[in-house]
């Protein structure tokens, strides 16, 4: 269990499992951009961070109650964050992206706007040519700032694997000999 000086969130969480209004709100607000930029840096697109973040928070109203404290909150956010990008990745390849272009096709769905010269930027980076896991690894460390132990527990690996990541995809990126996924 982490202590109340050690994470910032603390009171807040307290107040939102107990029902509180106010201060789940509060923690929504303090954490929002968080739970969207990390859905944008794992999915590359504004659109779908957007459905991931709305998906996130709303979710959060019945899971609060399960935070025991054993991590920080952001790290546990990230966590559910994180899954929900995984979990939005499975279902997108189930149904092979026909769905959502032919809602594009239909009126049904918007596509891409000005917003996403992001997007393109993301997906052209030398980041998104990494491979999944060490992709997921650099987002967690390099974009969210966790620590390497956070990162593991979100990723369900050892801190070692973490690390190991992290100094392959310095080879890679440096243009060295690529590590094998």
């Amino acid at each position: 269990m982490t202590g109340r000086e050690d994470d910032p969130d603390a009171d807040l969480v307290a107040g939102a499992i107990a029902g509180d209004r106010a201060a789940f709100s509060a923690l929504l607000e303090r954490h929002y951009d968080r739970i969207h930029g990390l859905a944008w840096q794992l999915t590359g697109t504004r659109a779908d961070a957007d459905d991931i973040a709305q998906d996130v928070c709303c979710a959060l109203v019945e899971r609060i109650g399960s935070f025991r404290g054993e991590a920080k909150f952001t790290t546990w956010l990230c966590g559910i964050v994180f899954n929900a990008c995984r979990d939005f990745h499975r279902r997108r390849k189930s149904l092979g992206g026909f769905a959502a272009r032919l809602a594009v096709l239909a009126g049904l769905a918007r596509g891409p706007d000005g917003r996403d010269l992001h997007d393109a930027m993301w997906v052209s980076s030398a980041i998104a040519g990494l491979p999944p896991a060490y992709r997921e690894t650099v987002v967690l460390v390099a974009g969210q700032q966790l620590s390497h132990a956070e990162a593991a527990a979100i990723l369900g690996v050892a801190e070692t694997t973490v690390s190991w990541r992290m100094h392959e995809v310095r080879r890679m990126l440096a243009g060295k000999e690529p590590a094998q996924a």
